[in-house]
């Protein structure tokens, strides 16, 4: 078990998964969450803490506490991503966002999609130091990914036992994917919902799916590739009919996939090389075939040419 935990994984990867995570914090900021500053405009008796957030205890927000949240936890993602002092700006990037995310979910609703990634953000700074493109293996970045993967397949498991909870089989044979499509669905739901009990089989669809998730890691590497691509396909059908993305869920699952074999920075100095003339002068001019110089052995020797013998004297 121990061995599985902390199976090794390239360095690239854990550098790879690093920036991914970091950057998306940073656009989750200002692209997906940016209405969590707006949550102090409201009364603080609104404000009712997660558990957590009454355990610890985290202070009521108020908008400067909020402000230097943002601020901070936006330098340091973006900082973070680099690889830079990654045990610091690691540690500092997941307090911060933890706090970020309390405030958020502390006023009625709770994303279950931030479970992967907060996890994600816990850990990485265990990882240590790691360099994109970096072959060598690491156990303490295996464990980083391992943990992050059980999350993310948990998220799947654990809300499989919540519909049982709450509703039982009756989840499964209600109106639950009719309802979503009533409040936010697209053209393609409204075509799908007209197909006499497609909802209904897609509803066992999904907490045969969610139940049986945990088997991505008992399957060979070859198929439990492509069983994260069918998740990343079901995600993609729920974004398509009732537009919930599971954006951060989303990042967190990449723990899956060989990132390593990702590099955008390389490719991009390849197009920038080839498109700008001089631009990679590194590498050594290639000679056409035809003007190839002679082996040494065939050229002759620098120096002045040799004398004509001179004629036999008598």
């Amino acid at each position: 078990m121990t061995g599985w935990l902390t199976e090794a994984v390239p360095r690239g990867r854990v550098a790879a998964f690093r920036t991914l995570v970091y950057l998306f914090v940073a656009a989750d900021l200002v692209v997906f969450t940016p209405w969590v500053r707006t949550r102090v405009d409201v009364p603080g008796d609104l404000y009712q803490p997660l558990l957590v957030g009454r355990l610890l205890p985290l202070p009521t927000p108020t908008p400067a506490l909020v402000g230097v949240v943002f601020w901070v936890l936006l330098v340091a993602a973006l900082l973070a991503a680099t690889g830079r002092a990654p045990r610091l700006l690691g540690w500092t990037v997941f307090a911060l966002y933890f706090e970020w995310m309390v405030v958020a979910m502390s006023y009625g609703k709770v994303d279950h999609d931030r479970f992967g990634l907060l996890v994600a953000l816990a850990v990485l700074p265990t990882a240590g130091r790691a360099r994109h493109g970096d072959p060598t293996r690491t156990e303490a970045g295996g464990w980083a990914l391992r943990v992050t993967q059980i999350a993310v397949i948990c998220t799947y498991f654990l809300a499989a036992w919540a519909k049982f909870r709450f509703g039982g089989l009756d989840w499964a044979t209600g109106s639950v994917l009719a309802r979503a499509i009533i409040r936010r669905g697209t053209d393609l739901a409204d075509l799908i919902a007209q197909v006499p009990h497609l909802l209904i089989v897609a509803q066992f669809g999904i907490l045969a799916f969610e139940l049986l998730s945990p088997l991505v890691f008992v399957l060979p590497a070859r198929w439990r590739t492509a069983t994260v691509g069918f998740f990343y396909s079901f995600h993609l059908v729920t974004v398509a009919t009732i537009t919930i993305s599971f954006a951060p869920h989303l990042v967190a699952m990449t723990s899956f996939l060989p990132l390593e074999k990702v590099r955008p920075v390389v490719l991009a100095r390849r197009l920038l090389g080839r498109g700008v003339p001089g631009a990679d002068e590194s590498s050594p001019p290639s000679v056409p075939p035809a003007e190839s110089p002679a082996p040494a052995a065939s050229r002759p020797a620098a120096g002045p040419p040799a004398a004509a013998p001179s004629a036999p004297t008598g």
